[in-house]
């Protein structure tokens, strides 16, 4: 976090780049803010300022009603806290710790519950059950301000077993009961605001995600990206596109997907990368001959993740060797074979993507007969068993997966680091074989890629994303 100095400098300019980054308790209300905040500026000396909301509600401070912390992008900073740590913190994000103790993220950390306490304090300057009631209760304020739901409703999408101890948490935190929160503007359906620390450049975004679109599972049109999303049992359609007002994204949730809220919202801030910070970015590529200029060019570029790591990592198998079209095909055949058909399809949704579990059991020769060669058939029911067995690419060191994935028949160096850039949300990976990438840098080999691509670390994943951008323009 920048030095008090600088965090009040920021807070009076209500510079957009620091959102998110920091956040400041103010000492004569009791408030806590955004640095983008539109209350008046409050006097230095009365300013505290925290890393996270988590710090900021430790010492005393509430929530701000005007500027809604629980709205701000997170931070994605590289080597931000330790490997353990970011992996119990992904796994709080997603509501682990409302269905299960400490123990036992411990346990699936292979870790003491002690050592991981003292690793989060440490690292966060608060306990894993504190982070996660900050978590949940800042998304129960945020449905109640933008959604119709019921507070029993928000209770429990939040990660509450019961509305009395939901009622009590939130009057305790914020100072008023949760129906004296609800909103006379929300409107009908499930509608949540995404914030993200501008510029986004959301056409380069859909334009990636859309040429990729898995046939019945997701489709770009109109501007907006739709997917069916399957999550913890649940399954629904999710719509996202720019809200025209604000730097934020606007996500239209089927009320099917209630129960998985908490890991769909995390999901989909990391499908949109919304956590990035694109003024660094921009500013350590853009001394770079090459991929400075792209990155001028086209501000806001961010790397796609993905809410189904499974399931980008058979649709990067079955790209393999074949061209973006064609890999397309496969997997709308794959989709319509193997997948769960929707009760109401729309839009051209049709089917669910088949979870690990499903295709694992499909024989290699059978899932041939849409059209793959044997060995990629095994590749897929490999990765399929491997997913199935606990395989997890979402929160585990780089190099550890990287490793892992290589590890499997028919994955090489290319998918894996393909699979670090959009599943892992590794900001450093760079498939060096890729030959759109060696052909944007003029032909070169592999290796002088990989050399060339040394002076882009930390964000040779966005360097990747300026390149392959440049193929499409003539660039």
């Amino acid at each position: 976090m920048p030095d008090p100095q600088s965090c009040y400098r920021a807070l009076a300019a209500r510079d957009q780049r620091f959102d998110g980054v920091f956040f400041v308790g103010v000492q004569t209300t009791g408030i806590y803010c955004r640095p983008v905040c539109p209350a008046r500026t409050p006097r230095a000396e009365r300013c505290s300022f925290f890393a996270t909301p988590a710090l900021a509600e430790r010492s005393g401070f509430r929530a701000c009603f005007r500027c809604r912390p629980e709205l701000a992008p997170g931070s994605a900073e590289v080597d931000a806290v330790s490997t353990l740590v970011g992996r119990a913190v992904a796994r709080i994000d997603a509501g682990y710790l409302s269905e299960h103790s400490v123990a036992e993220l411990a346990g699936e950390l292979e870790v003491s519950d002690r050592h991981l306490r003292r690793a989060m304090t440490r690292e966060l300057g608060v306990t894993p059950v504190a982070l996660a009631q900050s978590r949940r209760l800042a998304l129960a304020k945020r449905l109640l301000q933008d959604t119709s739901l019921t507070v029993a409703d928000v209770a429990f999408s939040s990660g509450f077993g019961s509305v009395r101890r939901f009622n009590a948490a939130f009057s305790a935190h914020f100072g008023r009961a949760p129906s004296q929160l609800r909103s006379e503007r929300a409107g009908p359906g499930l509608s949540l605001r995404l914030d993200y620390r501008p510029p986004l450049h959301w056409e380069r975004l859909t334009g990636f995600l859309g040429g990729r679109a898995i046939p019945g599972v997701e489709r770009v049109a109109d501007g907006a990206y739709h997917r069916v999303v399957h999550l913890g049992g649940a399954t629904g359609v999710v719509s996202v596109s720019p809200d025209p007002k604000r730097h934020a994204l606007v996500a239209e949730i089927a009320p099917s997907l209630l129960e998985a809220l908490m890991p769909l919202v995390r999901a989909l801030r990391r499908m949109f990368d919304l956590d990035a910070r694109p003024d660094v970015i921009a500013g350590d590529l853009s001394t770079c001959p090459i991929v400075g200029p792209l990155v001028a060019r086209w501000p806001g570029l961010r790397v796609p993740g993905t809410v189904d790591a499974f399931e980008t990592t058979v649709r990067t198998i079955l790209g393999q060797q074949v061209s973006v079209k064609g890999a397309t095909t496969i997997s709308g055949r794959l989709v319509q074979r193997f997948g769960t058909p929707l009760e109401a399809p729309a839009g051209g949704l049709t089917h669910r993507f088949p979870t690990a579990s499903e295709l694992a059991q499909v024989p290699a020769s059978e899932l041939a007969t849409i059209g793959l060669p044997g060995k990629r058939a095994e590749a897929v029911v490999a990765a399929a068993s491997a997913f199935a067995g606990g395989l997890d690419v979402e929160s585990g060191a780089a190099n550890d997966v990287v490793e892992a994935l290589m590890a499997l028949p028919g994955i090489g160096d290319w998918t894996a680091q393909y699979l670090a850039m959009r599943a892992l949300r590794h900001c450093d990976a760079f498939p060096a074989n890729d030959l759109g990438i060696r052909k944007a840098l003029g032909g070169v080999t592999a290796r002088e890629a990989r050399t060339m691509s040394e002076r882009w670390r930390p964000w040779r994943s966005y360097a990747v994303m300026a390149l392959w951008a440049s193929l499409t323009t003539g660039e």
